[in-house]
């Protein structure tokens, strides 16, 4: 078959992204712009900023991506898009230019589900070092700032078809990473820089412990072999450290950790660990620990429970450092392969969604004018 190339357009949160991938399995570009900048004062998403910079970059990042790929709009096999889950303000800007595209050049457009395109930047990267094969069932992790899911993955043709075996009842990890940094005045994304700072602390200072799910998921749509299923909770461990920020005074050091950072427009890691005391470092540390530990316990839980063959653990808290390691070490124990994707198609990029769009491709898969945007889309 001759090569497909597929442009790869994402806007689902915070990070405006387009690629170009031939074929599913090479990446030719991958432009990503970042608002970190823009969300950094408020320590978290702003919906409406975040539409706001996306339409700003868009057509500049596409024009790039295509640039740094040699190719032009005309030799595009078909457009791919993000279109759900995610900010429904966000995800319009990059599905109406996708439709709007696709409509002007008489291309194919194939909307892909993010959390898909996830689990696909490691199977892209997997195929460009030549593992083309993986055994299934496959059980893959994705872990953000918006979710924490395990699905048990199986093939279907030319594509997979998922089953969500667990998923977090309350906030994401990723989430509770940047609601601990803002509490803790450590600066926004939280993800980077408690994983900067942790490596500074002592891990077993503070005892995290976590509440095990031992309610049935009150959502129908979420069971599958509900006996065993694996879910997380992250929004207990924020509490148990507002606690700790409480009973322990660190109100102090916090004001003046912002009052310093505050002087710097944007602070280096390495400025943010001269402005935390050993207390703070102990703290981060434990509390990504306590994530870390979670995240791998459960998971191997329902590898066990599903028989899972291969694992893959991908998201933008799949670049944590810890995670890493422990994983690695803790499949090197199971004797379970464990693939991750590189750091730059951990977090949101348009590389993944091209990649998820070529078994569509394949299949003759394709939207209609009609596609919208769906903000809770569901993975399956």
């Amino acid at each position: 078959m001759n090569d497909v190339y597929i442009l790869g357009i994402e806007s689902s949160c915070d990070e405006t992204a387009a690629a170009v991938v031939r074929s599913g399995e090479e990446l030719m570009s991958n432009v990503v712009y970042s608002q970190i900048a823009t969300h950094q004062p408020y320590g978290g998403v702003v919906p409406e900023l975040a539409s706001r910079e996306h339409l700003r970059a868009i057509v500049p990042v596409v024009r790039k991506a295509l640039e740094d790929a040699g190719h032009t709009y005309e030799t595009m096999d078909a457009l791919a898009v993000t279109k759900g889950p995610g900010l429904a303000g966000a995800l319009l800007v990059g599905l109406s230019y996708a439709k709007a595209l696709a409509y002007a050049l008489n291309k194919p457009l194939i909307g892909v589900n993010h959390l898909e395109g996830h689990i696909h930047a490691v199977l892209l990267e997997e195929r460009q070092n030549g593992n083309r094969e993986m055994q299934f069932p496959v059980l893959a992790l994705v872990v953000s700032g918006g979710h924490t899911h395990l699905y048990l993955a199986e093939r279907k043709d030319a594509g997979w078809i998922y089953h969500n075996v667990g998923h977090t009842r309350d906030d994401a990890a990723g989430e509770a990473f940047d609601k601990v940094a803002k509490l803790l005045e450590l600066g926004y994304p939280g993800g980077p820089i408690i994983d900067f700072l942790a490596q500074h602390g002592n891990p077993n200072a503070v005892k995290f412990p976590f509440a095990q799910m031992k309610h049935r998921d009150r959502n129908p749509q979420n069971r599958h072999d509900d006996d065993r299923r694996v879910d997380f909770s992250y929004s207990g461990i924020k509490t148990a450290v507002l606690r700790y920020v409480e009973t322990h005074d660190m109100h102090a050091a916090i004001d003046q950790r912002r009052r310093v950072l505050t002087e710097r427009k944007t602070p280096t890691q390495e400025e943010v660990l001269a402005a935390c005391d050993r207390q703070t470092l102990d703290l981060a540390a434990s509390f990504q620990r306590a994530i870390v530990n979670d995240l791998v316990s459960k998971t191997f839980l329902a590898a066990q429970a599903y028989s899972a063959a291969t694992l893959l653990v991908t998201g933008g808290v799949a670049a944590n450092s810890e995670l890493r390691s422990t994983f690695h070490d803790a499949a090197a124990m199971q004797g379970l392969p464990v693939y991750f994707p590189s750091r730059k198609l951990s977090t949101d990029n348009a590389a993944m969604i091209a990649a998820a769009a070529y078994p569509r491709f394949l299949a003759g898969e394709f939207a209609g004018q009609e596609l919208s945007a769906d903000a809770a889309l569901r993975l399956r």
